[in-house]
Order: C-alpha cells, then structure tokens, then sequence
C-alpha cells in the first residue's frame, strides 16, 4: 500500500512537473516558437509517468523511502530522475519526436525538485494514510526462547504500520515465565489456551519460533488456525548457521521448503540468459572480421592453431570446452612443470612474463582479446556475459568447502575480480569476491559489472 502511495504521488508531481515545463517553456523567447501536438504531448507524458515509475520499482526506491534520511532519498530521487529522463530522451530520439532540450531539462529539474520536496516532507500524510487505510494487526508469538523474542522485537518495530504483538504461547508442561519484557510487557499463555483466545480476541496470525524438534508435536494447533482461518508462520532459523534463502516451492501436490545458496529467481534468471544470447549474438556477427584478422595473426606469427580449447567446470560442475585465442606457444601445457617454481599464485598458476607468451600473445592477454572466442561460449549456455571464471577440474579438486559454492552459478566473462584488479587480485580474495557477487547478485550488479569492465579492458589494466 506504501508503494501504491509513493507511485501514485510519482505520477501526479510528474505530470505537474510536466504541465508547468511546458507553459514555462512555452512562454520562453528562445529563437523557436515551442510547440508539441497534443497526441505526441501525451504520448511523451505517458513515456515519462511510465520511465520514472518503472526505474523506481526496477531499484526498489518506494520500499526505502520512509524510513531514509534526507540524504539517501535525494541520491534516490536523483538516480531516479536521471535515469528516467535518460530513458525519456532515448525513446524520443528512436521515436524521431524532435523535442526541444530545455523543455526536457526544464522537466527534468522539475521533477526532481517536486518527488524531493514531497519525499522530505511526506511524514505527516503517511502517517494520515496509515490511520485512514492501515488497519492494525495483531500477531501471536509460538515459543518464549531467543528466537521468538528476537521475532516480537521485530514486530515492534513495525508497530508504526499498524504490527502490535498480543502475547505469547508456551508449549511446554511447566512454564518459564509468565510475563516476557521487550519494550513492553506482553503475557505469557500456555498453549492449550489457544482455542479460548482465538474466540475472545482478534488474532490475525499466529508465528512458531520453536524448536525444529517440536514442530511435530504442533499439529494439532496448525489445524486449528488453519481451521479458524488464522494465518500461521514458521521462522526458519532452524538452522541457524545456514545462511541460504528459504523459500517455498512444490513438487505435483507435495510442498517443498526450499533453502537456496545461489539466486533462483527464474524469470531473472531467464532474462539474464536472454541478455547473453542477443548481445553474444550480436558481438559475434559486428566482430567477425576482427576476429578472423585476429585469428590470421595468430597463424602468420606462430606454430600452431588460432584457437586453443580447454576442458572447464561450468554450472554445477558440469564439463565443458572453454575456446580462446591462442597467446601461448602451441606446447605450453608441456612446458607448463618447468616453471611451476616461478608460480605466483596458491592453486591457479600465474606468472608474470610468462615466457610462453607468443609475440602477439601477451597484448591478446593485456586487452582480453583472447578471451572473445568465449563468446561461442555464451551463446551455447556453457557460459554466461557475467559470472564467476570457469575452473579447471584440477583446480576445484582443492577448493574449500565454501569455496565450492561459486561452481552453483554460470561462468561467466567478467565479473567481480574484473573490476577489481584482474589477475593482481589473489586467490582468496577473488573467491571471496566471486561468493560476494552470488550473494548480490542481480541484473543490475550485472549492468555495473559490465560498464566498469569495458574501461579496464580497454587499458588493459591488471592483466598479465
């Protein structure tokens, strides 16, 4: 509902930021007469209301605005605004609508200048739309140990949306307490008095933060919310140390409570498999005559072939044959023992200089031009645009336990060690930083990955 308010207060301030550029714009003596036909008018309106709505939801703006200092909501708002009339310009632009620069950033001030003005100063009419359409709701707490405690105080927490704890139930035979203090001193009930307070008073939902081993034992009181119509909800810190996300999914009629390490959201997921097929499509097709000149060097300057192939680990270890542009003398695996001595690094081997470069090789290296071929990769599913570095087999036999975790997700062509040093970034810390993007990970970390890659690559910074 709060996200329901912000947007709806999104779309009026900028169709009034709109309305007033345009009369302010219209009165301007700028050399032009300024005029827009009312359907393009429109149009351009409706692109604008849906830019600026649509970039709020993708980041996820309306579900930090309440609680952000001024500070945080102007970056949001500012991030907003620019996006929005980035994606505004674009789509006049491919449209051909020809509109005048300062009525756009005349709009674009605006904007930015109302959603501010109205974010800074929105406490009171929330507080007015909490009481008029936020009905309170009232929650019962399963269990009296550490972890209900911890649930209730996260309730109180949200007692300003309406959240208000009732008490709490005890399902053991001799009571610890009668009364637990958190900010407030709520009653102690034994569990067998459940029926009686579900007639007496109005309980919304029921929350079991009990044992994994007591669960069983509950059956009888899960059917009876479930009989009453009371929601009921199991905290999932049974295991306190697993960090995954728990979700619930099915199997044919049987529920299945799913706790996941990786992302498993399938329609992102999806999209981000479909960003890999258009633009490693596309980056194949525009470079195909840079990457014949590139393999026709490689032949005219060594021994060998143009494209040298390697068994890696991919999507939860599965087997493939990564291709790249050949940078070494074709026996360098052979050669590879005698200077293992030289080896820089735990577990993956790298040096500097490596005298197995050919001529040409190490500015393949300097610019990842070698790894381009990789895009055939991309394209077949073995790998993904962003993603952590595919493995040798060899190498993940000595992995760590919490290291294995990074072979749950594609590799990928770049990811976080790109942007943060390459090949000077050392074995722990690109391990680290690879469990860093899992965790994080979304399509936009992806687009940022991305962007901050390109100039890296380019000057060939942190590569050898």
């Amino acid at each position: 509902m709060l996200r329901l308010f912000f947007g709806l207060a999104d779309a009026a301030l900028v169709w009034s930021a709109y309305e007033l550029a345009y009369q302010t714009r219209s009165g301007w003596q700028l050399g032009r007469l300024f005029y827009i036909d009312t359907p393009v008018k429109y149009l351009l309106l409706l692109m604008a209301a849906i830019a600026f709505l649509g970039v709020a939801g993708w980041f996820g703006t309306y579900e930090r605005l309440e609680l952000a200092r001024k500070r945080d909501a102007a970056k949001e708002t500012l991030r907003q605004t620019i996006l929005a009339l980035t994606l505004l310009v674009l789509a006049q632009f491919l449209l051909r609508l020809d509109v005048s620069r300062a009525f756009l950033g005349l709009f674009g001030s605006l904007s930015f200048l109302g959603l501010l003005l109205f974010r800074w100063n929105a406490g009171p009419l929330l507080r007015w739309y909490r009481q008029r359409f936020g009905a309170q709701h009232y929650v019962m707490i399963a269990g009296t140990g550490e972890s209900a405690r911890r649930l209730a105080a996260l309730v109180e927490e949200a007692e300003s949306f309406g959240m208000r704890v009732l008490g709490f139930l005890d399902a053991s035979e001799t009571p610890i307490a009668s009364v637990v203090q958190l900010k407030q001193e709520y009653p102690v009930h034994q569990l067998s008095e459940l029926p009686g307070i579900l007639r007496r008073r109005v309980v919304d939902e029921v929350i079991f933060a009990v044992p994994a081993a007591d669960l069983p034992q509950l059956e009888e009181t899960f059917l009876l919310c479930d009989e009453e119509g009371v929601r009921t909800r199991i905290a999932l810190d049974i295991f306190p140390h697993v960090h995954s996300e728990a979700y619930l999914d099915r199997l044919g009629p049987t529920p299945l409570l799913t706790f996941s390490g990786t992302p498993h959201d399938e329609i992102r997921l999806l999209l981000k498999r479909a960003t890999d097929i258009f633009f490693s499509t596309l980056a194949l097709v525009v470079l195909a005559p840079f990457l014949a000149l590139v393999a026709l060097a490689i032949r005219l300057t060594s021994a060998g072939p143009a494209i040298f192939s390697q068994v890696r680990c991919g999507l939860n270890g599965r087997r493939f044959r990564v291709y790249k542009f050949r940078s070494m003398v074709a026996n360098a695996e052979a050669l590879k023992h005698q200077l293992q001595s030289r080896n820089e690094r735990t577990l993956v081997f790298k040096i500097r200089h490596d005298p197995r470069l050919t001529p040409i090789g190490k500015w393949l290296r300097k610019f990842s031009v070698d790894e381009l071929p990789q895009l055939w990769n991309i394209l077949i599913g073995d790998m993904s645009i962003v993603g952590p570095r595919p493995a040798i087999p060899e190498e993940v036999e000595h992995y760590k336990r919490w290291q294995r975790r990074r072979l749950r997700m594609r590799p990928g062509l770049t990811c976080l060690w790109a942007v943060e040093g390459r090949d000077t970034v050392d074995f722990d810390a690109w391990m680290t930083l690879d469990m860093t993007y899992i965790d994080n990970w979304s399509l936009t970390l992806d687009w940022k990955i991305i962007l901050r890659t390109i100039p890296q690559v380019l000057i060939g910074k942190g590569a050898y």
